[in-house]
């Protein structure tokens, strides 16, 4: 599977099992950036990031986080 920006939901929950430590409440979207394009499965331009995108992968998380 691959994941492109658009996959919120996904990237989030790769996110979630791989740093099950962090608090996606307070990581910077610099270092949010970096960590989803550091995923294996990750696949996409890093220039169609934007401060939206990091937004909802963040919601994301911290609603997996919750669960």
């Amino acid at each position: 599977m691959s994941l492109k920006w658009t996959d919120s939901l996904d990237i989030a929950i790769e996110l979630f099992e791989k740093y099950p430590d962090i608090d996606p409440t307070q990581i910077r979207f610099t270092e949010l950036r970096e960590w989803i394009l550091a995923l294996d499965e990750f696949d996409d331009e890093p220039s169609h990031c934007s401060e939206r995108v990091l937004e909802a992968v963040q919601m994301c998380w911290i609603e997996e986080a919750e669960e």
